[in-house]
Parts: structure tokens; sequence; C-alpha cells
């Protein structure tokens, strides 16, 4: 029997990822996530399907079979075949075939549930897993709540997921990022392109935190499942089985295609055209063998550096977008300003185009897979104003710049986290700027932060895009003392620390000539 687990008790994510590490031993971080995300999805099923099988079983007189898979189908809930049962794991927890067990009960559950096939992970039974360790960490899992109506309503398990996959990007470091995208900049991300309702695509998609946040952000402003269509991509097959694990504990339904892929070389969705694309696709990615594509339609605005994709992503971008759809992406700070390899020609292109809204420079440290800052580019295809719930205002020809490299908090000793109200303050920005309907605030350019500029100030800078060549320096409040009073004041001060100096350097040398040292 699990015991209750309090959603609202903070840092119990914490607590279980520090308890969950100490079984890790040798084992690589890389390995261990899905031995550990693995199990933590199993328990979420057993738990959903056990509610549910004792609905059934006290309607049994009414005629309902709590033994018949389509009774949970009927509900859209998982079928969990009786080799899947959290009790059976729990029962064979500390026995050394404990390993095939798992794997037994991943593969019947994959068999039962066509949506899961080729996504769970089932090398549980391999010798480099200590089984007494894999006994332990069955119990530890088995301890917590999270597929039941209580715990799904704390969101439970969304919380404990999305916590471990941004532990496992830190002690994975570099290639952690390849997985996940900090929090705080998915939730800048969605906060500014405000997905309401459409097609959202993402052809980097990583464990799947983009889409999972623009849920988040559809609930949390009135709608509900369902109001966007979510379709993604990923390259690298075990990233890919995440993200189809992230969504599938979420309810959230999406195409991320029927196994992995890479967006350049065989897209997936070749004829969608999308509302929204949102993505963080691998910085300066020198190995996407753009030789090979030199001639693709996708490059409209100048054929890309085969040894740098970032051009290519955004090209690529472009491609997908609908008339009036907007994308919101990461990229590296060189993209703003690079002239390498044809680079600064192709984004003189798209802004002469009218293609870029806004540009967010970030502080550095917020991603695990590197310590250079990065940039947000936002991406339009129609800046012209339009009517319905974001109605926006006519802005032809102009472009927000922010420049948030002074915001963030360091939450450990190399990682930065941007706050709710400092993702609020950016997003308003430039939400004001557009002049949604539904925001508030009011804009105005303000020294330090935001400048929207013209697209002649834009080539007077040779197009580049830094926001800090537009921003300028913020203002220095005026404390009323008269210049010349705090020039006089300021002289005497540093003349008073001079002299202080030397008495000091005076003390030293007397000191020193007392014992013995100096001429």
């Amino acid at each position: 029997m699990a015991k209750e687990t309090n959603g609202a008790n903070l840092g119990f994510e914490r607590e279980l990822w520090q308890a969950a590490d100490v079984l890790r031993s040798n084992m690589d971080a890389a390995e261990y996530k899905h031995v550990v995300l693995g199990l933590i999805f199993l328990k979420y099923i057993s738990d959903a399907f056990e509610e549910q099988r004792a609905r059934l079983e006290a309607e049994r007189a009414l005629g309902a079979d709590p033994e018949d898979p389509d009774e949970y189908r009927a509900i859209n809930s998982f079928w969990a075949p009786p080799e899947a049962r959290w009790a059976v794991l729990q029962a064979n927890a500390r026995q050394p075939t404990i390993g095939k067990v798992v794997d037994d009960a991943m593969l019947a559950i994959e068999r039962d549930n066509p949506t899961l096939k080729g996504v769970l992970p089932k090398d549980y039974a391999h010798p480099r897993l200590d089984k007494a360790r894999l006994g332990q960490l069955i119990d530890l899992v088995g301890n917590i709540g999270l597929g039941d109506k209580a715990n799904r309503s704390k969101d439970v398990l969304g919380r404990v997921y999305e916590y471990f996959l941004a532990q496992f990007a830190s002690a994975e470091g570099k290639r952690g990022g390849q997985f996940y995208t900090p929090r705080s900049v998915v939730a800048l991300l969605v906060q500014m392109l405000a997905p309401y309702k459409g097609r959202v695509y993402d052809p980097a998609c990583g464990s799947g935190g983009m889409f999972v946040q623009s849920e988040k952000f559809v609930e949390a402003h009135g709608g509900k499942l369902g109001d966007i269509s979510i379709y993604g991509q990923e390259s690298n097959h075990t990233t890919w089985r995440l993200a189809k694990m992230n969504l599938a504990i979420r309810g959230i339904d999406s195409n991320l295609g029927k196994e992995h892929a890479d967006s350049f070389h065989r897209d997936l969705h070749p004829d969608l055209k999308a509302d929204y694309v949102l993505a963080n696709p691998p910085f300066n990615d020198s190995d996407w063998r753009g030789e090979l594509l030199k001639e693709d339609k996708r490059w409209q605005y100048g054929a890309p550096p085969a040894a740098n994709a970032n051009f290519a992503w955004v090209q690529h971008f472009l491609y997908h977008l609908a008339p009036t759809g907007m994308a919101g992406f990461v990229l590296a700070n060189g993209s703003m300003s690079s002239n390498q390899s044809g680079e600064g020609e192709i984004r003189k292109n798209i802004v002469e185009a009218d293609l870029v809204d806004c540009m967010v420079a970030l502080p550095g440290q917020l991603f695990y897979s590197t310590q250079i800052p990065v940039c947000l580019w936002f991406l339009t295809r129609d800046k012209h104003g339009r009517s319905g719930r974001n109605g926006q205002r006519e802005r032809s020809g102009a472009t927000l710049f922010i420049d948030a490299r002074k915001l963030g908090a360091l939450v450990d000793r190399v990682h930065r986290e941007l706050s709710d109200a400092e993702i609020q303050q950016i997003a308003d920005a430039y939400h004001a700027w557009r002049g949604d309907k539904d925001c508030t605030a009011t804009y105005a350019d303000t020294p330090g932060f935001c400048k929207a500029a013209t697209l002649d100030e834009i080539r007077q800078h040779g197009h580049i895009l830094t926001p800090g060549r537009y921003v300028g320096a913020a203002e220095v409040e005026d404390d009323g003392e008269p210049f010349e009073e705090k020039m006089a004041r300021l002289t005497a001060e540093l003349r008073g620390q001079m002299a202080e100096g030397e008495r000091l350097d005076a003390l030293i040398w007397a000191n020193l000539e007392e014992i013995g040292y100096g001429g």
C-alpha cells in the first residue's frame, strides 16, 4: 500500500531524488535515468489501474468486469496485465530474478497498450544493474502515490518526473542538455508565445518539456487538454522514448512519429504548417551533414553552412510556419551577429523579410549543456494587426529587443534560474509591445532593458540583432545632489582614501624595519 504523498509538501521530490541517487552505485547517470524513470512510469500506470479496478469491482453486480481491458480503454486509461501490476514487482523485489520480472512487466504493458510500443526500457535483467539495489529502488518508488485521482490532481507524477529529468541533466552535464531544457527557459518561451489553440511543433523535442508547458499554459488560461495539437520529432532514440513517456503520463495526445528520426534528413511532418514552433535545437551543431542538403527547398533565405546548423534550424522552423504562425526558439548568441560562411547574409534576408518580431538576450549559466549565454528568437509571418482573443497591433517594420542578461539568480554554484516574476516581466514587455488584448501592462522603451527598433535602425547596425546594441545603458537614479557638489565630495573622499593608504604603507614599513627587514 503506497503511503499518502502530500503533493503540496515542497522538497519531497528532492528527498526522493537523493534516496534514489544513493542506489545508483557505479552506474552512469545516462543509463540509470531510464531505470528510475521507467519504474516511476510503471508505478503510475499501476496506481491508475488499481483505482479503476476497485471501482469496477464495486460495480461487478451491475455487470462490470475488473479484468476486461476494454473497461479501462473506454476511459482512456492504460490496462495493466496481471504480470505488470506493482504488487507483483513488490512481492519479488528481494528475489534475484527481479530484473526479469520488471522486463516482463514492461513487455506486457507495451503488448497490451499499442501507443507505448517500443517506448519502455527493458534492460533491468542486465548484469550491470545490481539486483539488490533494484529491489531497494522498487521499495522506494512503491512508497509514493502517483496515479490515483488525489495524486493526479496534485500532479505528483509530473513534479517527480520533471525534477528527475532536471537532476539527470545536471548529473550528465553537457550530454544532459540534449534531452532537457531548463524549466524557466521553457516557461519563458511559452509565456511569450501564448499557444492558446492550434498546432504546436517542436522538431528537436528532447524529452517533451515544450509540449508539457504548453498544455499547462492552456489549462492555466481556461482552456483544456486537446485545445492544442502536438507534433514533434527527436533524433535520439532513448530521448524519443523519454518524450513519449513524459507525454503519456500526463495524458497528452501527441504525434512524435512512430520512431526517432532526424528532422533535417527525414522530416516526419513534411506538410505540417504549425501555428506555433517551440524549440531548443542543439547549439552550433557541426555534425548535421549539411553538405548533403545544399539545394534543399527549405533554404529560402540562403544555404546554411555545413559547419553550423543554426540557420538551418531557423529556416526549418520558418518552412513549417502557417501564414499567421509564430516561432520562439533558443539559439547560441553567435547567431545574432555572426557573419561567417554566409550566416550574416541569411540573417539579413530574414530581417529584410520583416520576420523578426523580438530578440531576447538571456543570462549565462541557465543550461546544463553549456555555461555560455544564449538568446531567444521570436519570428512571425504576420506583424499586421489582427482580431480575436490575442488581437495585436500593427508592428510592420519594427522589432522588440529585450536585454535580460542581468536577470536570474544562482540556484547552485554553476546554474542560474529566472524567477516567475522575471519571466512575467519579460513576457509582459513583449505582450504590451505587441498590443495583445489580454495584456494589462503598458509598453515603454526602458533603457538597459527593452527597446522597439525600426528596420532602418537594424540596417544601421549591419543587421546585427544583439539586444545590447539597441537598449542602451540603464538610467542611474538621480539622488538630487548638484553635480558640482557631488564631484567635490567624491574628490575629497578619494583624497582621503589615498592619504589613508599612504599612512598604512608608512606604518607597515615601520613595523618591518623594527623586526629587521628592509633598508
